[in-house]
């Protein structure tokens, strides 16, 4: 029996593959990313880095540090004058902690959504806007197929990195975003599982330590912060 021809041999294949639209499991990444700031977390997401453009999911557990991963990312965003907005967190957002890892607490934006509908309606609406930088979104439980598919069509509307932090959800579930990881605190640090990424698929997990987290947000100085927490935007949202 002849072995089939390569892709790039194929008549008619050729012409296709340079397309934008065209992914290739081996490619690892179909877009641009925005570094994590965590090197091995680096290591093991595809490109580098977060994914621009598409919807990263995170399984957790509430108040375990999990924004931590994020804080070197958003601080980036923000320092170049791009908002991160906040579709409703579990807790109001501590602005002391926000501004000690070096996040302009002016480019932050809270929405207190009434209902999940309502937040996943929020979180498409400004995943599709361009001003935001990164939009997380936080959402308990089983997650509609087809309010999942809207989010990611948003976020490729868009050019945030877009972050969905799910919890009370089993990692057997299935997903149509092209990324999740399950993050889980350690004693000190954090234990990271990529379930689902672009590319070879990835068994071992990957740990960070709270110091290699510290060295990740090294050299920020605090910014100045009133006690309390981000104002929120409490206003019924239109379409509801």
């Amino acid at each position: 029996m002849n072995a089939p021809l390569p892709l790039e041999a194929r008549p008619g294949l050729q012409s296709l593959l340079p397309h934008p639209a065209l992914w290739r499991g081996a490619d690892g990444v179909a877009g641009p990313v925005l570094a994590s700031g965590h090197a091995l977390l680096d290591g093991v997401l595809p490109g580098g880095g977060w994914g621009v453009g598409q919807v990263s999911e995170l399984l957790h557990r509430p108040g375990h540090g999990e924004l931590t991963l994020l804080f070197p990312a958003l601080r980036q965003l923000t320092a170049m004058g791009r908002s991160v907005v906040l579709v409703a967190p579990p807790w109001p957002p501590y602005a002391p902690a926000w501004a000690q890892a070096g996040i302009a607490l002016e480019r932050l934006v809270w929405i207190r959504p009434a209902n999940p509908a309502e937040a996943m309606w929020a979180m498409e609406q400004a995943l599709a806007d361009p001003a935001p930088g990164a939009v997380l979104g936080w959402h308990a439980g089983m997650l509609a197929d087809r309010a999942a598919r809207r989010l990611q069509l948003a976020a490729r509307q868009g050019t945030a990195a877009a972050f969905l932090l799910r919890h009370a959800v089993a990692q057997s579930t299935a997903s149509p975003f092209p990324l999740r990881l399950a993050v889980a605190g350690l004693p000190d640090g954090w234990r990271i599982r990529v379930l689902k990424r672009r590319g070879l698929p990835l068994t071992a997990p990957v740990d960070l330590s709270r110091d290699e987290v510290h060295d990740a947000l090294a050299g920020v100085a605090s910014a100045p912060a009133g006690a309390g927490c981000v104002p929120a935007s409490t206003a019924r949202l239109p379409g509801f």
